[in-house]
């Protein structure tokens, strides 16, 4: 769970613009979009092959 303390005399945008920051690196939002529907064990691995081609394609160029 993110958390932030609003500093005396922070705005609120500036606040908001940090706790955006921290969910962004605690990983929240990926997560959350990752459990949004199921994927099977099979599409799952799938997934990842073709992420590692992908990369492994990226990394020689």
């Amino acid at each position: 769970m993110s958390e932030i303390r609003v500093k005396e005399g922070e705005s609120i945008d500036s606040a908001l613009k940090r706790f955006k920051r921290s969910c962004a690196k605690a990983g929240v939002i990926a997560e959350v979009r990752k459990r949004e529907h199921y994927e099977s064990p099979s599409v799952k691995r799938r997934k990842k092959s073709e992420a590692a081609r992908k990369n492994r394609n990226k990394r020689f160029y």
